[in-house]
């Protein structure tokens, strides 16, 4: 119960990675807010929770409902910040467009900056934290997934300059960096195109057992949160299978 009587508020919520994280939050005592662009997917995993939780719809891609999110589950003061939502959309880059690389990025990266942004002053008062969700694709280039990768390269510097900057005011800020995540996002069909599969291979996991399961980034995110993490900030902790060790 590491969590007992903590307020955290978890985006991403209705399915993957971020069902397992507000599911991991509750068993550990959370009093949580969860937000989705699916209402859908919140009820469901609101009703999987089995107690009350507040639930709020919002639109990752435009900054007052990233706002209002903030101010929802801040209303009692807020001790976590778990930066789960958003979205892939890869392929060979000369097809991929403008409005689609500007999209990535402002699901990816724009709300991030935002949602931080509105959660810092609570996360001072608190000395709280936040965790980020940036990827392998973040912490290296991955053939065919340029927007996704940029926006991940920016989930991390954001991660790395604000733990500094509130480092003294007592905020943690970490990343966990994904590779293959059996959810599905990470098992949607492949875009059409001219793709060099042997190319994208090199980044397969290592591990045995292949793709790790949404639980297993949701127990790492609960560590980088908890007080077991307290002297750990800045960092950008991959959860990969090896993936990119070699």
């Amino acid at each position: 119960m590491r969590f007992a009587d903590k307020n955290v508020l978890v985006t991403g919520a209705a399915s993957g990675i971020g069902r397992a994280t507000a599911l991991r939050f509750a068993a550990e005592g959370a009093k949580l807010t969860i937000g989705d662009i699916n209402q859908e997917g919140l009820e469901e995993t609101a009703a999987a929770i089995e107690r009350p939780v507040r639930v709020q719809r919002y639109d990752a891609s435009n900054t007052p409902s990233c706002q209002a999110l903030v101010a929802a589950a801040a209303q009692d003061g807020l001790d976590v910040l778990c930066n789960i939502g958003g979205m892939l959309d890869w392929g060979p880059t000369v097809d991929f467009d403008e409005a689609r690389f500007e999209r990535v990025l402002r699901v990816n990266l724009f709300s991030v900056f935002a949602l931080c942004r509105a959660a810092l002053p609570h996360l001072v008062r608190s000395r709280g934290s936040i965790v980020n969700m940036a990827s392998t694709a973040g912490l290296s280039g991955i053939p065919y997934s340029l927007a996704y990768s940029a926006s991940k390269h920016g989930v991390v510097a954001i991660t790395k300059s604000l733990a500094v900057e509130f480092a003294a005011r007592g905020v943690r800020v970490n990343a966990v960096c994904p590779g293959q995540v059996n959810t599905n996002m990470g098992n949607a069909a492949p875009p059409a195109g001219d793709i060099d599969w042997s190319l994208m291979m090199r980044h397969a996991p290592k591990l045995a057992g292949g793709a790790a399961e949404p639980e297993d980034i949701a127990s790492t995110v609960a560590f980088l949160a908890s007080d077991d993490a307290r002297k750990i900030s800045g960092a950008t902790l991959a959860v990969d299978g090896a993936q990119l060790a070699g």
